[in-house]
């Protein structure tokens, strides 16, 4: 930096040379920040970020909006509206949930891990509980990348 005309380095304040505790106060709390804040809880409570949805070719034909959503990560746990229950809790919410109301359709996205045995009591669950329609989350597969020639 040019300083000579003017002679600003006489008005220039000195580098401090020693660092202050208050340095390392910030540099502990930036971490502490990172560590938090990159938790893979902290985007989707209690689904974590390898929760995947089967892909199908044929994922939209036939879906109609649906009333009711409830996500199944395994057999013995699944989210409901906010809460986190097994399979009897999940039986019980869905008689609950679907007594008095006449013709409620049910979304169920399941983890693409999960059984098809599980997967089909849970849809007989839903048909006993009383709703009229139980459909199955799929993402439509993305078109593969055409080859450069």
């Amino acid at each position: 930096m040019i300083t000579r005309p003017l002679d600003l380095a006489s008005r220039l304040r000195l580098p401090p040379r020693n660092l202050d505790f208050i340095f390392y106060v910030n540099a502990c709390l930036i971490a502490l920040m990172f560590v938090l804040f990159g938790s893979r809880f902290v985007l989707s409570p209690g689904l974590g970020v390898d929760f995947r949805i089967p892909t199908a070719d044929s994922a939209l034909i036939g879906a109609v909006p649906t009333d009711v959503v409830i996500a199944v990560k395994s057999a013995d746990l699944a989210f409901v509206e906010g809460a986190k229950v097994d399979l009897n809790g999940l039986r019980l919410w869905l008689v609950e949930r679907a007594k008095g109301h006449a013709g409620l359709r049910l979304l169920i996205q399941a983890d693409a891990s999960l059984s098809t045995k599980d997967l089909t009591d849970i849809c007989e669950m839903a048909r006993v509980a009383g709703f009229a329609a139980v459909q199955i989350a799929a993402e439509r597969v993305s078109p593969s990348l055409p080859s450069g020639k």
